[in-house]
């Protein structure tokens, strides 16, 4: 269990099980409640919106660090980055000497490739040795894609924070999760619609809340 005296400078790292599960906004609501800064050390596409900016738009007290690379187009960053002219490698991902704790947001899921060579996410994850929050929701398979991820950093031996299931709560799945990985948190941040200070404020309070 998680609150703002247990975290100290302690950082944390949060992946999902794919894209589109709400990462950027999980990432806003741990920074509220930890109040922490927050690092996503490579933005692919969108760079006139980006993640950085979202998160810095919705909390009160989070500083952003500059991203790494930033890459033109919004697709996987191995690919995204060879358009670019350029090849990421494993020490390119070097922590920068943060001020504060700090919430590290990767991009997709684990297994998203950064370059041709087979350096994946959950290979940065791993050298940094940082605690993961895994982001779920429910879905028709998602799961299978739950399992496979945590399954796969618990191969790694690389430590779990804690499962955030974003959005509404379903029972089958949850006990599969539990029965599987009964060690593991399990905690809910609620479907947040209207991006505003107030409704993250309030989904952190929610979730800080879950704690005790």
């Amino acid at each position: 269990m998680l609150n703002q005296n247990q975290v100290k400078k302690q950082h944390f790292v949060v992946t999902g099980i794919g894209t589109g599960i709400g990462k950027t906004v999980c990432s806003a609501v741990l920074c509220e409640a930890l109040q922490t800064d927050y690092w996503k050390p490579v933005q692919a596409g969108e760079l006139d919106t980006l993640d950085s900016a979202f998160v810095a738009s919705l909390t009160s007290n989070t500083k952003i660090i500059p991203e790494k690379e930033l890459l033109t187009e919004p697709m996987s960053p191995h690919e995204a980055a060879r358009i670019d002219g350029k090849v990421l490698h494993e020490s390119d991902f070097e922590l920068p000497d943060f001020e504060r704790s700090t919430i590290i947001e990767g991009a997709g899921g684990l297994m998203v490739p950064l370059n041709d060579e087979g350096l994946n996410y959950i290979d940065i994850f791993q050298h940094w040795e940082l605690p993961v929050f895994v982001i779920t929701r429910h879905y028709l398979g998602s799961i299978n894609h739950t399992l496979l991820t945590l399954n796969a950093l618990y191969h790694r031996e690389i430590p779990i924070a804690g499962l955030i299931i974003n959005g509404a709560s379903n029972s089958a799945s949850e006990r599969i999760y539990k029965n599987t990985f009964p060690e593991i948190n399990i905690t809910t941040i609620p479907e947040i619609t209207d991006f505003t200070k107030e409704a993250i404020a309030a989904a952190a309070k929610t979730w800080n809340d879950q704690q005790h």
